[in-house]
């Protein structure tokens, strides 16, 4: 399969080469003053600076290159009452905007639903919001289907 430079992937952190991850890490150091110099944040992650430079620019958190973006995910969860009012309640936590919410006639107990959001510059983590929504109780799985 031919690669293309412009083509972006949302993958969880745990399929994530550990390698990029350093490279998030430092990049983070670096961002918050934590280290002084892209040596210093290379040496305290455990990566080379050649590894650095050569990810930084291709690696990013979800939530860095979300802001003002809408991103379409969707839901599986159980058909009990607040479920639904919890999951929206989470994205109202994080500061998102909740454009549109589609959910399906439950099958089996389960509802499928499909949510769209807007990602604020005032947004607060959205791979945490993720996490937390994924994890919340009744809800058995979330997926992020666009982000446009």
């Amino acid at each position: 399969m031919p690669t293309n430079e412009n083509v972006y992937y949302v993958v969880r952190g745990k399929a994530v080469p550990e390698v990029l991850l350093k490279v998030v890490e430092a990049k983070r150091l670096l961002e918050s003053e934590k280290a002084a110099t892209v040596q210093e944040a290379a040496l305290a992650v455990g990566i080379s600076r050649s590894s650095f430079y050569k990810y930084k620019d291709d690696i990013f958190e979800f939530h860095e290159n979300a802001k003002g973006t809408t991103v379409t995910l969707t839901c599986q969860m159980e058909d009990k009452p607040g479920i639904l009012s919890d999951v929206l309640k989470l994205v109202a936590r994080y500061g998102a905007n909740i454009l549109t919410i589609h959910q399906s006639i439950p099958i089996g107990g389960i509802a499928s639903l499909t949510l769209s959001i807007q990602i604020l510059e005032t947004t607060e983590d959205v791979s945490g919001m993720l996490e937390l929504m994924e994890k919340a109780p009744g809800v058995h799985h979330v997926k992020v289907l666009s982000k446009e």
